[in-house]
């Protein structure tokens, strides 16, 4: 059993917070994890991405072959489109519909989700109005990573201790936001896959 993950977006997005709740979701489950550095552009707006690998055995790499990944798990539409070369024909691209528009030249919308449409396996979810739903915008992140949790190997319980762990310094308030983010995310997809 082994999950792959390519993590992308723009910088200011949450990849850093989803990456983490992942790690300890994995830890918690006594799985193995290497993950890549978080490679792009720091500050807000630059696009910026990270592979992942969780697995039952020793994990020798934290690079993801192309067209290896189970997941990718994309924060912003267009830049899902820039990492489909890494995703496996059986994989999933769960990606935000709302785009972050930093750029000029940003292609129309509609095309990009029309592209993202063509994926056999693909789940395009507006992450951002579920989270302002419930009153943070800021865990759309949050609702993205239960989005794809699904298509991980991982006991959803175990995503929801690592919210708890990743959120503890920052208050009850706080965790109690991103694990709503997250189970709406999982409730998403479960109905529109």
């Amino acid at each position: 059993m082994k999950t792959d993950i390519v993590l992308a977006g723009v910088g200011g997005q949450g990849i850093l917070s989803i990456a983490a709740t992942i790690g300890m979701a994995a830890l918690h489950s006594n799985l193995q994890l290497k993950q890549s550095e978080v490679h792009g552009m720091s500050q807000r707006g630059g696009d910026v991405q990270s592979h992942m690998r969780v697995s039952e055995k020793e994990i020798a790499s934290d690079l993801i072959p192309m067209g290896s990944a189970d997941i990718i798990l994309s924060v912003e539409p267009m830049e899902s489109l820039r990492y489909l070369p890494f995703l496996s024909k059986d994989g999933w691209l769960v990606t935000n519909s709302t785009p972050f528009i930093n750029i000029t030249n940003y292609p129309n919308i509609e095309d990009v989700l029309t592209e993202i449409k063509k994926i056999k396996n693909h789940i395009i979810i507006d992450a951002d109005k579920i989270a302002e739903e419930f009153g943070s915008k800021r865990s759309s992140n949050i609702v993205m990573l239960g989005a794809a949790s699904p298509f991980f190997n991982i006991p959803f319980e175990s995503f929801e201790e690592g919210i708890r762990k990743i959120f503890a310094r920052k208050g009850d308030d706080v965790i109690e936001t991103n694990l709503k983010a997250l189970r709406a995310g999982r409730d998403y997809t479960e109905k529109n896959r």
